[in-house]
């Protein structure tokens, strides 16, 4: 159980934050458009975990992140803005496949990508990925890794190491049909691992995706009564509902100003675990999550220049 007024007690490592999974390219339109229409695009460096990763580092945590992209000129552009980000990229693969892609147009909603995968999943578990499991407090993956064999197999292996570290698990379930393996039943999957994680935080279009259309609140308790012991439900424009089995918080919105929404459930990810990891408790780090979230939502692009956490918090009533 998680309680919302309490401070989590966790073990002092090297490590804040553990991200592992997708680290590829966003392309996003420079226009507005809801149906591809848009001829001129702009590379942003990309993938949920890497977001959250760079916001962290911005914030004021020690983040890292384990990742594969191509031998490529667009595996040399991520890694090299990890590198001037000050972000580890020795855990970062390189292998025989293109550095993957998300073409995304951008929107004031939620914006609809096209995926274009080759590198992303082809991340083997080693003696290093261990090391770091090892010594760290907080890891996360979303449903990109664990949507194809082998890198699925790879996050199978870190959830048992981080369960045996006492490592905090935090999982995006951000189902997409169109990044699963043909074949494989990932709505069961998902079901079926809810349980080995701690945190969640779906949006509203990914819980429809896992449990069919609902209202908020009993899409909440079927995440709950599947095992997991803190559930994050982004409503949108109407804020957040979050539930640890035993309360239920609704939070109103943060933002102000709506420029581009590409990116804003990963800095929330990044101000929620930050904040856990400076100490404040869970429902300040929500919070602070949030508001995180608000200031990202004023710029292009999935990772902009933030202030520390105690920065943004000086500066907003929380």
């Amino acid at each position: 159980m998680i309680y919302f007024n309490e401070v989590l007690d966790l073990q002092e490592k090297k490590f804040d934050i553990f991200t592992i999974g997708e680290l590829l390219i966003d392309m996003i339109s420079n226009d507005y458009s809801d149906n591809f229409q848009c001829n001129n695009y702009t590379k942003y460096f990309g993938g949920s975990p890497a977001n959250i990763a760079m916001n962290a580092k911005k914030l004021g945590a020690e983040s890292v992140i384990a990742s594969s992209v191509g031998k490529d000129g667009l595996g040399d552009f991520l890694i090299q803005h990890l590198e001037n980000n000050h972000i580890d990229t020795s855990y970062i693969s390189r292998v025989d496949f293109p550095t993957s892609m998300v073409l995304v147009t951008k929107s004031k909603t939620t914006p609809v990508p096209i995926f274009y995968r080759g590198a992303d999943y082809n991340l083997p578990f080693d003696s290093k990925l261990k090391s770091v499991l090892n010594n760290t407090k907080i890891v996360h993956f979303s449903c990109w890794p664990i949507s194809q064999k082998n890198s699925r197999e790879t996050i199978e292996k870190v959830i048992v190491e981080a369960r045996k570290n006492k490592v905090l698990i935090g999982f995006d379930p951000n189902y997409h049909e169109m990044i699963w393996e043909h074949g494989h039943d990932g709505i069961k999957y998902i079901k079926d691992l809810i349980s080995k994680v701690d945190i969640i935080k779906p949006s509203e279009i990914d819980a429809e995706r896992i449990f069919g259309s609902d209202i908020p609140e009993n899409q909440v308790k079927k995440f709950i009564d599947l095992g997991v012991k803190l559930v994050i439900m982004t409503l949108g424009k109407d804020g957040a509902i979050v539930s640890n089995g035993l309360e239920t918080i609704r939070f109103e919105t943060l933002a102000k100003e709506v420029v581009d929404t590409t990116g804003a459930g990963d800095a929330f990810w990044s101000g929620f675990y930050t904040s856990i990891i400076k100490g404040y408790s869970i429902r300040e780090a929500l919070n602070l999550g949030f508001a995180v979230s608000a200031y990202k939502l004023k710029y292009v692009g999935a990772v902009v220049n933030l202030p520390t956490i105690e920065e943004l918090k000086s500066t907003c009533s929380i």
